[in-house]
């Protein structure tokens, strides 16, 4: 049993062997017909001469496009047309002058900043505004006087929006004034020292 295995074995063996022994020779022969058939031409190029006259022309031109840095990202610049005087008379005439609009007013907000402090169980940082003799008190991102929203409160300033055109403004801090001390300093004035030598 074990000899059939090995006779079998080695059969196969000798079948694989030929096959490729034949396989190679047969590819040789063709290779060998290819390249014996085709035959090498070369093309009939003529050296080419230096021509002198169209590397004089190549460096005596100048660039006239636009210059840029191609190290800058963007759009390329726009070139600016020259024009003569009487171009430039003419497109004065025909510019149209329309009315000219004032900058609005400068934000004018009626209270004054005195003080600010924080809320200690939240955290949250509110504004002192005094407006005539009234104290309001503005926590950041609440509205007062109907018209105006507390956006930041800073050390010495708070930023405040007008809600109907959204223009922002810085409302410095400023110590508030003491009234009665003013009030008790009139009703008990001090006396002057007056200079003998006058």
């Amino acid at each position: 049993m074990q000899r059939r295995m090995e006779i079998a074995i080695l059969g196969i063996l000798v079948v694989v062997l030929a096959f490729v022994y034949f396989h190679r020779d047969s590819g040789d022969a063709a290779g060998g017909a290819l390249s014996s058939n085709v035959g090498f031409t070369p093309l009939d190029v003529q050296e080419p001469q230096l021509r002198l006259d169209l590397l004089a022309k190549i460096q005596k031109s100048v660039y006239t496009g636009t210059h840029r840095n191609v190290f800058v990202f963007g759009p390329a610049p726009v070139a600016v047309a020259v024009m003569t005087p009487a171009q430039q008379r003419a497109e004065e005439r025909s510019r149209f002058v329309g009315p000219v609009k004032t900058p609005p007013a400068p934000l004018n907000i009626p209270v004054q900043f005195f003080g600010m402090a924080s809320m200690p169980d939240s955290g949250r940082r509110v504004a002192f505004f005094q407006s005539g003799e009234d104290v309001m008190v503005v926590p950041e991102g609440d509205s007062f006087l109907n018209r105006f929203r507390l956006v930041h409160i800073g050390n010495e300033s708070a930023e405040v929006v007008e809600i109907s055109s959204g223009r922002h403004a810085d409302v410095p801090m400023v110590p508030p004034v003491d009234q009665s001390a003013g009030q008790s300093a009139s009703a008990n004035p001090q006396p002057q020292e007056v200079d003998p030598n006058q």
